[in-house]
């Protein structure tokens, strides 16, 4: 397939549709320009010409058209300043949009969705747990069904924006006795139960962005369950890989994420520029560049079928450029990388902080799926290699040892 930029015609779409979704980004670009428009109003107007997720249904904040092309409808919105909604709610929007179109009643989506892109509903992620990492199956939270609720006890970790969120994507433990990929599933919490204690984990960036969350006897109502009783597996499954799509989807535009962070510490910086340091910020920048058009590519071919494995390879080789880029700006720096700006839970001051986001990117290999978890994924489910020894195969999940 041949791969043309962003704004350009592509000879496996509807014309219509791109020229539908164009005009209707330049129509909010028209009426809305992001430099004198309030966010919330911009992304208004956003969701309401059905540009928030261009594959959704009219009134959901989609046209209906092929996934596709949300890359170029972004290309032109945020090429004229409009905000990343990835960036402002990326739980939110990278993670519980898709999964609540994809499983929740149209009254749940119709209460859901709008706040969620507008950001007046900030969402976390409850999956991860002190004992159920990368083996997530494992995980112990339990879920016990009193009429039309849920009972819900246990603790998750590493929960990011957790301290922010009015909502939460959660996979529970409904039945122990079955494997423990059978005896899952999945609702959507309301953050604000009095059930709920949020703590947060001070990171070595100074920032607490990530947190334990407690859940002791928090309810939740049998109406914001997402799939069948048991079914969680299968829902989480739409939750992560779009997750991983999302984080290794990266933008259309050239130039920006963090290599436009390098770029810039070239351009400013005359005084610090090595012929190696040269070489070093070329091979970054082929690499960023390739992996944005991958990502340009792999939107279009992916056409109306569900996010799949193939984000894996975006989210891991994203994950690691991130870290080689921030990398390079430390080594650019040099003795200058070890003035930190402060330690505080809340970041104070405007700019970019190199030192900061070079912190920060040690977790993106752990993030989202580890780097190890992400290579297994490419290999069993995209390559067809051989998969792990599993020893709990078929096992109710209480026989399992665990810790």
């Amino acid at each position: 397939m041949t791969t043309t930029a962003p704004g350009d015609a592509r000879t496996d779409e509807d014309p219509g549709d791109r020229r539908r979704v164009l005009d209707a980004a330049r129509a909010v670009l028209e009426r809305h320009p992001p430099a004198s428009t309030p966010q919330r109003e911009f992304l208004e107007a956003c969701f309401d010409a059905g540009l928030a997720w261009v594959q959704f249904p009219e009134g959901l904040g989609g046209l209906g058209v092929e996934p596709g092309l949300q890359a170029a409808v972004d290309a032109v919105l945020q090429s004229a300043g409009g905000p990343v909604p990835f960036d402002l709610n990326p739980m939110g929007y990278g993670m519980a949009g898709p999964t609540v179109m994809a499983h929740a009643s149209r009254e749940l989506k119709e209460r859901l969705l709008r706040p969620l892109y507008v950001c007046d509903e900030i969402w976390c992620q409850l999956f991860s747990e002190p004992g159920a990492g990368s083996d997530l199956a494992g995980l112990a939270t339990r879920a016990v069904q009193d009429g039309d609720e849920w009972v819900l006890n246990g603790q998750k970790v590493w929960t990011s924006n957790a301290h922010k969120a009015r909502w939460a994507l959660l996979l529970a433990r409904t039945d122990p006795d079955q494997p423990k990929h059978k005896g899952l599933t999945y609702f959507v919490l309301d953050m604000e139960d009095p059930g709920v204690e949020v703590r947060p984990l001070r990171q070595m960036t100074g920032e607490a962005e990530f947190n334990e969350v407690y859940m002791r006897d928090a309810r939740i109502p049998d109406a914001h369950r997402l799939g069948a009783v048991g079914e969680g597996w299968r829902v989480a499954m739409t939750t992560l890989m779009n997750e991983r799509n999302a984080i290794g989807g990266g933008s259309s535009i050239r130039g920006s994420g963090s290599i436009g962070s390098a770029l810039r510490l070239w351009r400013e910086r005359e005084d610090l520029r090595t012929p190696a340091l040269r070489a070093r910020l070329l091979e970054l920048f082929v690499r960023a560049d390739a992996a944005r058009l991958t990502g340009d590519r792999q939107r279009v071919e992916q056409g109306d079928r569900p996010a799949g494995a193939e984000g894996s390879i975006g989210k891991l080789t994203g994950a690691e450029l991130n870290q080689d880029v921030y990398e390079f700006c430390m080594d650019m720096l040099g003795p200058d990388a070890a003035l930190y700006s402060g330690y505080d839970a809340v970041p104070s001051g405007g700019g970019e902080d190199l030192a900061r986001a070079f912190l920060r990117s040690r977790a993106n290999t752990i993030e989202g799926g580890t780097s190890e978890v992400l290579r297994n994924v490419i290999g069993e489910r995209l390559l067809g290699l051989p998969g792990d020894l599993r020893v709990d195969t078929g096992k109710p999940w209480r026989e399992v040892p665990r810790g």
